[in-house]
């Protein structure tokens, strides 16, 4: 077809050809454009993403630290100097007293650690108040800072039963218990047992208590949080009460508090003839010998009343004294009356005691002018003016605290005899 419409072409002048060919261009054109309700899809290449340029991060400053750990007879100025931090800044701490006060107080085998930049300027000192406390002293453009920082240990309860054999400490480092969880037992006990000559074969003891730790060593004990203690068949069970208050304490079950109180006069009726004196002249020896109590003076036969529980350690004739009873207290706390006319019948050796209880009657028998009453306070042997000691109290848990304690104590116990049972199947 393209060589005959040529040849047609030629028969033409040339304009009228060249007017041909422009009008065949136009309609092939035409034909070829894409009708109105087709769409044309053009395909972009993928855009390129340019990442915006990171931010640079400033370098890590670089810190020297040293350690130093206190010897015996260090001062601070030779800890601070042998880590060649220098006395100077030193001084500078020591003049702020929210600092001196917990640096000064250095002791061997304490830790320092000083931090230092890449000046080998000092940034900061961290030393160790004790395990669980440390201080950390920063040096800022305006001074120091000084931050307390306190780790809290893990608390793991543990529970001990044992049964007596030959002694209480014996038994006790049997069940595991260590001598500082045996001296809680016995001071908690101790104004209602006598250790030394109360204990028999066959007493049993159990407890809860709690034991220290951190990073998985021990630390230290404790408190104990439950006890009971079964002695010649008396039963005797204490317990670990904090009351609303904030007022913590051991009670016995119904509340009653595990400390017993003392009256400061074992009579209702009396005048004081003698008083405590360490240079007093006896009125029948007519030498200086110290009177290491008070005198009661009262008719015969006038009632006396034990000071405080506790047991009875003797009761009988004793030289200048007459008839002498000697109560044995908790907390190493001994009272003695002298010069009675006769005994009462709870003044018998061995015998538990309570406090107002009669224990005898006032007589002259001894070394003695006239009837009265010679009484003596005594604290871990040491004789002490009964007028003006401090007398333990015994303050029992506010009556408004007691349903919330019967509660708590209900489900101490229980938890205990629950431990009690498990071990006893265990065994």
């Amino acid at each position: 077809m393209v060589i005959h419409l040529f040849t047609i072409m030629k028969r033409f002048p040339r304009w009228h050809a060249i007017g041909v060919a422009a009008l065949t261009f136009v309609m092939l054109s035409v034909a070829m454009w894409p009708a109105p309700s087709q769409s044309v899809i053009v395909e972009l290449p993928p855009q390129v993403v340019i990442p915006a340029p990171s931010p640079e991060i400033p370098e890590e400053p670089q810190f020297t630290r040293v350690a130093e750990e206190v010897q015996p007879g260090d001062t601070l100025s030779t800890v601070f100097e042998r880590a060649n931090a220098g006395v100077r800044v030193l001084y500078r701490m020591l003049a702020i007293e929210e600092i001196s006060t917990p640096l000064e107080r250095i002791y061997p085998g304490q830790s320092f650690e000083f931090e230092f930049d890449a000046d080998n300027l000092l940034r900061s000192v961290t030393f160790s108040e004790s395990i669980l406390v440390k201080h950390r002293i920063s040096l800022t453009d305006d001074g120091f800072d000084i931050e307390k920082v306190v780790r809290e240990p893990e608390i793991h309860t543990r529970f001990a039963e044992a049964t007596i054999d030959s002694s209480l400490y014996l038994s006790a480092k049997e069940a595991g218990l260590s001598d500082n969880m045996i001296m809680q037992m016995a001071t908690l006990y101790g104004w209602d047992i006598d250790f030394a000559l109360d204990i028999r074969a066959g007493d049993t003891f159990s407890l809860i208590y709690q034991e220290e730790y951190l990073d998985g060593e021990k630390l230290g004990d404790g408190p104990i949080l439950v006890a009971r203690f079964v002695n010649q068949g008396r039963e005797v069970n204490a317990l670990r009460y904090t009351d609303e208050g904030g007022r913590t304490d051991y009670y016995s079950p119904n509340g009653d508090s595990m400390r017993k109180a003392f009256l400061r006069t074992p009579m209702d009726v009396f005048r004081i003839s003698s008083s405590f004196n360490p240079n007093r002249r006896h009125p029948v020896l007519n030498t200086i010998r110290a009177h290491k109590g008070t005198d009661y003076a009262a008719p015969t036969g006038t009632p006396i009343k034990v000071t405080g529980d506790g047991k009875v350690v003797s009761a009988g004739r004793n030289g200048g004294y007459g008839n002498v009873v000697v109560v044995q207290h908790g907390g190493g706390i001994r009272t003695l009356y002298a010069h009675m006319s006769q005994f009462s019948k709870n003044a018998r050796a061995g015998n538990r005691v309570r406090q107002g209880q009669i224990i005898g009657y006032v007589g002259a028998t001894g070394q003695v002018t006239g009837p009265h009453l010679h009484y003596e306070f005594l604290v871990h042997g040491v004789h002490k003016n009964p007028q003006t000691v401090d007398l333990p109290t015994a303050q029992p848990l506010d009556r408004q605290f007691l349903p919330q304690f019967e509660e708590f104590a209900s489900n101490m116990m229980g938890q205990l005899q629950v431990f009690e049972e498990t071990y006893v199947a265990a065994d």
